[in-house]
């Protein structure tokens, strides 16, 4: 047999070095994650928009070089955080209210979770809210990524809302769409009234909207 036929082996690395390469790799992964936390921590307060390699360096206590080895442009930074801060919203909103019965009994454990958040960020301030400010007339990367992350949680809000109208809990002629949208309005006009007009009782009156339109369309 000629040597070229012979079969070839990928030379694999000693042990050490393969540790070594893992250990380097999760100190990186961690290094990201510390990044992106201190860019979220930023950007409720200034915007996606306020965001640079340097404001989060310094924030960091990193070099710009530092930060931009992890990211690479201020586009992925920012891309990032609003994934960041979904995949936030989804534990803290979404997934404990799947623990509750199919039917009213979730879409009210919805509503009380992202209640509660909205409680916070009327101080802190609202990515997907501040985010639609920013990025509503701007195509591109950054404001697809909000829409998709924005689209996601209505649509788990519709579904909820369509299974508690088959289960019989919501008027048969009942109009899923209109009953997310104005479930969403609540919470927009929660905002701009306590964050921006600072009128006093609006979590109260948030709540007792809520109330009244499922009132309105449930039977009895």
């Amino acid at each position: 047999m000629s040597v070229s036929a012979l079969p070839r082996r990928t030379p694999r690395l000693p042990a050490a070095d393969t540790a070594r390469d893992g250990r380097a790799s999760q100190k990186g992964q961690q290094t990201k994650a510390a990044i992106v936390d201190a860019a979220l921590g930023l950007a409720t307060h200034i915007g996606l928009e306020g965001l640079s390699i340097g404001a989060l360096a310094e924030v960091a206590q990193m070099s710009k070089s530092g930060v931009f080895a992890h990211f690479g442009s201020r586009e992925e930074l920012q891309i990032s955080v609003v994934r960041e801060y979904h995949a936030r919203f989804e534990q803290e909103v979404f997934y404990p209210a799947m623990q509750a019965e199919r039917g009213l009994p979730r879409v009210r454990a919805l509503f009380d979770n992202w209640m509660k958040r909205t409680s916070v960020e009327l101080d802190s301030g609202c990515i997907y809210i501040s985010g639609a400010v920013e990025f509503d007339d701007r195509p591109g990367p950054v404001r697809d990524a909000l829409v998709g992350t924005v689209h996601t949680w209505l649509a788990a809000m519709h579904r909820a809302l369509a299974q508690a109208k088959e289960a019989g809990h919501l008027n048969v002629d009942v109009d899923v769409d209109q009953l997310r949208f104005e479930i969403h309005g609540l919470i927009l006009a929660l905002h701009y009234e306590a964050r921006f007009l600072k009128t006093a009782g609006s979590i109260e009156r948030a709540v007792r909207g809520f109330n009244n339109i499922l009132a309105a369309h449930t039977p009895g």
